[in-house]
């Protein structure tokens, strides 16, 4: 059994009454890329996006997973 986690590329949106503001001050150690006024695009874990639905701060978009955006960054002529 693996102890790799699994990283995302994921687009969070606050619930009501949380903020884009709210996000950005959690200590989840969140790897922001993009912030929007209604939403954050984050490279994170799997524990901490599941963490964010579960205290119901975000609403979790898992748009790709780190590997798969690595993978399509590097193009298909440099792919290895």
């Amino acid at each position: 059994m693996s102890n790799i986690e699994t990283r995302w590329v994921a687009r969070l949106t606050p619930t009501p009454g949380s903020s884009v503001e709210a996000l950005l001050g959690l200590p989840m150690g969140l790897d922001v890329w993009e912030r929007h006024p209604d939403a954050l695009i984050v490279a994170a874990g799997e524990a901490q996006l599941a963490e964010l639905e579960r205290r119901r701060l975000a609403r979790v978009e898992r748009l790709v997973t780190f590997s798969e955006f690595q993978a399509r960054a590097r193009g298909p002529d440099n792919a290895s």
